[in-house]
């Protein structure tokens, strides 16, 4: 039985409008750095072509790898599929919006306690047979926070914020998952916590896109490579083929 296609791009273009008030050059460098690389111009505004005719189909329990430099329309990419950015042009199917993993605008109003995060996350997301004290003593116990937990979220370190998003996200499964980079962020103990957690994890989630760019991690959990470069596919294949691919193209 084929998986059903979850995700379907056919020349999916974005471009992001950028207000111009630095020099052309400087709006180039710009570009490049952050998205897909393209500066396009018209009588009213400067854009940057993030996303240039994409094209990809990701089916339901697929493994993928987001592969490619810095400033290639992966994070676009991520944004695009988690309802955060919408596309310019194309023909864009999303079954369902992904659940964008260590993401820190997770936090809407950082003026609220950790506390008041783990509750908002529960009502949305925890079945009925769920218990709050249950849950709330997990979160404790994994993100270490302690006493943090009753603290604005504004005075978290980034560590701190991440432990606590990666705690609240990882306990209750997910449809489709994707996430970037943010699972390498923190100390070396709470990394093997996190991996050891997410092991768990995704036996009870469906379909992860994962982009990074530590091949170990990518190995580990994912089977499909897509490779981008200035916002679009250039290599769609096995892992090991598409690292190999992207290999080659830096060198």
């Amino acid at each position: 039985m084929h998986k059903k296609v979850i995700i379907s791009c056919k020349n999916v273009n974005l471009d992001l409008p950028v207000k111009a008030t630095r020099p052309t050059y400087a709006l180039k460098t710009f570009a490049s750095s952050i998205t897909g690389g393209r500066l396009k111009k018209d009588k009213q505004q400067t854009y940057i072509q993030a996303l240039r005719n994409l094209n990809l189909e990701i089916r339901e329990k697929e493994r993928i790898a987001l592969i490619g430099p810095n400033g290639a329309g992966k994070t676009t990419f991520i944004r695009l599929i988690s309802g955060i950015f919408s596309p310019t042009s194309g023909s864009f199917y999303l079954k369902r919006f992904a659940m964008p993993l260590i993401d820190k605008s997770f936090f809407i109003d950082l003026d609220l306690s950790g506390y008041d995060a783990c509750k908002a996350q529960f009502l949305r997301y925890a079945p009925k047979e769920f218990k709050f004290s249950a849950f709330i003593k997990s979160i404790e116990e994994f993100s270490e926070l302690g006493d943090f937990l009753s603290t604005p979220i504004s005075t978290y370190s980034e560590g701190m914020k991440t432990r606590l998003i990666f705690a609240l996200i990882t306990s209750f499964s997910h449809p489709l998952l994707a996430m970037d980079e943010g699972i390498a962020t923190g100390d070396r103990f709470f990394l093997d916590k996190a991996i050891k957690r997410f092991d768990k994890f995704l036996e009870s989630s469906s379909t992860l896109i994962l982009a990074s760019h530590d091949e170990k991690l990518l190995k580990r959990f994912t089977k499909r490579g897509i490779v981008l470069q200035k916002g679009t596919c250039i290599f769609d294949g096995k892992l090991n083929e598409a690292l190999d691919f992207y290999s080659k193209i830096r060198t």
